[in-house]
């Protein structure tokens, strides 16, 4: 991958997950403590951020960097809140789980 597509892949990425959110360029640009225009300077690719600027975006996101990058279209959120629901299964019911969401597939 070059330089010029990973930075176009997370130009894109960092679009789609802030428009999830729900929340505007330039709120997300100021609630990271950058000027205005931080976070459409990264979305319109002319800049890349700092490592902790990315992990900073991450934890602002509710994503972590794996997530980030993740080619899953699912909603983050919407997998977090699964992850949450099957807290305290037993071994048995989450595999039980996974046979139906297996059986959700072949439909």
């Amino acid at each position: 991958m070059t330089i010029e597509q990973f930075t176009e892949r997370f130009a894109k990425r960092l679009a789609a997950l802030r428009k999830n959110k729900g929340v505007s360029a330039r709120d997300m640009s100021i609630s990271l403590g950058q000027a205005e225009s931080y976070i459409n300077k990264l979305e319109n690719m002319r800049n890349l951020p700092s490592m902790s600027s990315f992990f900073f975006i991450c934890k602002y996101l509710n994503v972590t960097p794996s997530e980030f990058f993740s080619n899953n279209t699912a909603s983050m959120e919407q997998i977090n809140r699964l992850t949450e629901a099957v807290d305290g299964f037993s071994d048995e019911q989450i595999e039980h789980l996974i046979g139906l969401i297996n059986g959700f597939k072949d439909l």
